[in-house]
């Protein structure tokens, strides 16, 4: 059977792996790397995906995409405030969602996290020597419907069959419980690049039951980033009274600085932050400096209001769970953000004790969703995950009202079903409006679809019999269906495009990705050819140089052959001319050596018959004495 891989789609990492002789192992990337930055960027006709990326950001701040996660799967409505503060450049789409801007084209977060689905695949497929195809993808606990359906949908124009969506938390329990035999309350505090959650889960046995989940998914390790730059430029702007936040290329340095400094403080008591030349002096127009310490009382300082959100949802997990703290076993640390000090602080004084910090926070998810993929394709047995869904669902009702059929934290998958009845005399139908959320008003909480029930005859209001069914597959996807029983007229809807992409505008993304991975596989081609052949030039040019004794008629085939290859390599030479070059040139040194090398023989056969000449006249001087 074909492999299949666990992929853990960070907001600021990602991370594959895959179950090699019964063990998740992660998988390093073809920088030699076990994580791969969530970055992409477009740089003239290039596509940049990872490290790569990331590197140039600073002079390509517009074109260069990061935080994606933060947008997939939401409106602009939910997420204008972020969409404002970062250096390139986000748009409110036609259809009410997210698009990034670069250049003449838009993108949606889908596409972008597409991108780096890709890159990472690939690469794993050439480390495995086998095309992968296959995948489970994690995604935070308290992710919506719309947003669970938007990762399917990256993975899908990535060219994968997405086996499942899972939990991060959850994931993080696969990986830390798998050789666990007795019976835990686990629960595991992920604080990752974007998002924050909490689940608490029951380990044992080779079961895994979710209790409870709770999260804030717009809380995360970029806003601690953000906390740093804001200190920064605030400063900055009332010594000099410049924004460094309106420049987007010193807002990007500002970001890199202040990520790196947030890494060092989870190490040293301070950290020095330097930008020569960030800004120009509008009076002097003499270039400005900034430099200054931030230590890390000064960082926890900023961020305690950050730290301060995540009380809420811990407490709503156990509360939900219906356990005291006193009753969990083990704290598991997801998310690189768990490693700043002041994190591990508060999770030790809500909690009452010290956190298991056996597991990698950058890889456990990865690891887990490699497991759950062995699962799934029959690698690993003996393993029961029981998920939950992170928000209530149910139907819009008179007086817009909120009527929930499936409450939070409810094991999935699960099938409930609930009797309406109409609200006025002569009705011939009903429009059923799908929401998710916790508030009592409709209005309040996130709409996933509508779709009518309709051709049942006039009667009087109350008497018609409407069976709603919720359905939650093990994805956490919905499929909603409404049956009036006398007639039995029945309409259903698979809540999907809550994305707000459409399923033609999916398959048209699938159909360019498909296009730019053949435009991407021949600029690699092209690019790998150019290398190669001006590494020849550079090694025959040493081999010229270095030739003691060579004439300049025998130098002068490959000289002449470098000369036309440096004209190439000035130019935008086709791929099959490029390898036409390498094996001229490769011919023409290889011939020129050969040549060297007899006329070296020769001259190695002319210099030892000389010494046998020189010792035959010695031999002849000499005598015996007397």
């Amino acid at each position: 059977m074909a492999k299949a891989v666990g992929i853990d789609l960070g907001t600021t990492n990602s991370v594959i792996a895959i179950m090699e002789a019964g063990e998740p192992t992660v998988l390093v990337n073809n920088e030699g790397n076990r994580t791969t930055s969530s970055v992409v960027a477009f740089k003239e006709d290039q596509r940049l995906v990872g490290q790569v990326a990331k590197r140039q950001a600073v002079l390509n701040p517009t074109g260069t995409l990061f935080e994606v996660k933060r947008y997939i799967g939401r409106t602009w409505d939910e997420i204008k405030h972020e969409a404002e503060r970062a250096p390139y450049d986000v748009v409110k789409g036609e259809d009410g969602g997210v698009r990034f801007v670069v250049g003449d084209k838009k993108y949606t977060p889908e596409e972008i996290s597409a991108l780096v689905l890709r890159k990472m695949v690939d690469d794993a497929s050439t480390s495995l020597g086998e095309k992968i195809t296959k995948a489970v993808i994690t995604v935070p606990a308290y992710f919506n419907n719309s947003q669970r359906e938007a990762t399917q949908n990256a993975g899908k124009i990535a060219g994968l069959e997405v086996l499942r969506i899972v939990n991060e938390p959850t994931a993080a329990s696969l990986a830390y419980g798998l050789d666990k035999k007795g019976n835990e309350t686990v629960l595991v505090f992920d604080l990752g690049g974007g998002t924050f959650d909490v689940s608490i889960l029951e380990v044992g046995d080779g079961v895994f039951e979710v209790r409870s989940t709770s999260g804030d998914t717009h809380l995360g390790g970029s806003d601690m980033d953000y906390a740093i730059v804001n200190w920064l430029a605030e400063d900055f702007k009332k010594e000099y009274n410049v924004d460094l936040r309106k420049d987007k290329q010193a807002l990007q340095r500002l970001l890199e600085a202040s990520e790196k400094a947030k890494i060092e403080l989870s190490g040293l008591p301070e950290s020095t932050i330097s930008l020569p030349f960030i800004a120009m002096d509008p009076a002097s127009n003499a270039p400005l400096y900034l430099e200054k310490k931030l230590t890390r009382s000064t960082f926890e300082d900023l961020i305690s209001p950050l730290l301060g959100r995540v009380r809420g949802p811990v407490e709503q997990a156990l509360k939900d769970a219906k356990i005291g703290k006193d009753e969990i076993d083990e704290i598991i640390l997801v998310g690189g953000s768990t490693r700043v000090p002041a994190v591990k602080k508060i999770v030790k004084d809500m909690l009452g004790k010290e956190p298991n910090q056996t597991v990698n926070p950058d890889e456990v998810v990865a690891l887990g969703a490699a497991i759950q993929a062995g699962v799934l394709i029959g690698d690993v047995e003996d393993i029961v995950l029981l998920d939950v869904t992170p928000l209530s669902l149910g139907v819009e009702t008179k007086g817009s009202v909120f009527t929930k059929l499936i409450e939070r934290n409810t094991t999935v998958p699960v099938r409930k079903t609930e009797t309406f009845t109409t609200a006025e005399h002569n009705q011939t139908g009903v429009e059923v409006h799908v929401l998710q959320g916790e508030r009592s008003m409709a209005t309040d909480n996130k709409s996933l679809g509508r779709f009518k029930l309709e051709g049942f005859p006039p009667m009087p209001a109350g008497m018609p019999q409407i069976e709603i069914t919720y359905d939650i597959d093990a994805n956490g996807i919905l499929h909603v269906t409404a049956k009036e029983k006398s007639t039995s007229k029945e309409a259903s809807i698979t809540i999907q495009n809550t994305t707000t992409l459409a399923e033609d505008e999916v398959e048209r993304m699938v159909n360019d990705a498909r296009a730019h991975a053949e435009d991407d596989r021949k600029a690699r081609e092209y690019a790998e050819a150019k290398n190669q052949l001006d590494s020849l030039r550079l090694q025959a040019k040493k081999v010229v140089d270095d030739a003691e004794g060579a004439t300049d008629d025998q130098k002068a085939p490959v000289l002449k052959a470098v000369e036309e290859v440096e004209a190439a390599l000035g130019t935008d030479t086709p791929k099959e001319r490029l390898e036409e070059l390498t094996k001229e040139l490769a011919e023409k040194l290889q011939a020129f050596q050969q040549e060297l090398g007899a006329a070296g023989a020769a001259a190695g056969e002319a210099g030892s018959a000389a010494e046998a000449d020189e010792d035959d006249v010695i031999d002849a001087d000499f005598k015996p004495a007397g």
